[in-house]
């Protein structure tokens, strides 16, 4: 559902390319996915933002999947002390683990966020009938409609808890910067959260073997959408490093964790 949503959010030469996408043995947490990806998006920045990057520029996304356990890491092309570390973890329940990560933060240095796929407001140009699981229910699975309160009635429930971690280093726009990218973060993460779950007739039936062929043909696809209009866009646009002057020597890390509860087992997940 992470390709299909990629490639439904590329677009004129923006959106993601899939780089690598492979198995990966980890000694601590055994077999996994590898997934390295770029993301550009310079036209979804805030003005003030598209002030001071180059006219292309891309996000490098590394995730290593060893479910249901996550780490995902992503850093700009230009600003090499931008960060941003996701860790997710998978448990069924209604987000009651209250310290899944088991890390020691002072209260001011985290905010615990929950997110519901189904009554949280979402940016209006992301907004589809066919996607609002107050009115949707799946075919297949006879889940849905969530009403409210849904969280404490539902059955069966999974939560996605997420310890997301951002750090900027340049002097001027930091907390900006960071404010910025907790309010994309989390609107990704519902915009996600909510397609996964709207999807379920999709995916419900693939086996592990279906998913990676879905992903392949999916990332071709994509690749192509994002590929060429990069390629033709660098020739008539040039954008060099060297014009783009950065004063750093301030550092802000913050840290959020996001608690996204769904309606499915983990078996199928």
């Amino acid at each position: 559902m992470i390709s299909k949503h990629s490639h439904e959010q590329s677009d004129r030469g923006e959106g993601v390319e899939v780089v690598q996408n492979e198995p990966f043995e980890d000694p601590v947490h055994g077999q996994g996915q590898f997934t390295e990806k770029r993301v550009y998006l310079n036209s979804k920045l805030p003005t003030w933002a598209r002030a001071v990057v180059p006219k292309i520029f891309y996000v490098t996304e590394k995730a290593w999947n060893y479910y249901p356990y996550t780490i995902t890491g992503k850093c700009c092309s230009f600003l090499p002390k931008f960060s941003i570390h996701i860790e997710t973890k998978y448990e069924d329940n209604k987000g009651s683990n209250d310290n899944i990560f088991e890390i020691e933060l002072k209260d001011q240095e985290r905010e615990v966020c929950f997110v519901d796929i189904a009554y949280d407001e979402i940016p209006e140009r992301y907004y589809k009938e066919s996607e609002d699981l107050r009115y949707f229910q799946s075919e297949k699975t006879k889940r849905g409609i969530l009403q409210e309160g849904w969280r404490d009635t539902q059955e069966p429930i999974m939560c996605s808890y997420k310890l997301v971690t951002v750090k900027f280093e340049v002097w001027g726009l930091q907390t900006r910067v960071e404010q910025f990218v907790h309010k994309v973060v989390r609107d990704v993460l519902l915009l996600g959260h909510r397609q996964a779950f709207a999807w379920v007739d999709e995916w419900i039936d693939m086996t592990l073997d279906d998913v990676r062929d879905y992903e392949r043909n999916m990332h071709e696809k994509t690749n192509i959408k994002v590929c060429n209009e990069q390629q033709e866009h660098s020739t008539t646009n040039p954008s060099s490093l060297d014009d783009i002057e950065i004063h750093d020597k301030a550092s802000v890390c913050g840290f959020f964790s996001f608690c996204s509860i769904f309606p499915f087992s983990v078996s199928y997940f």
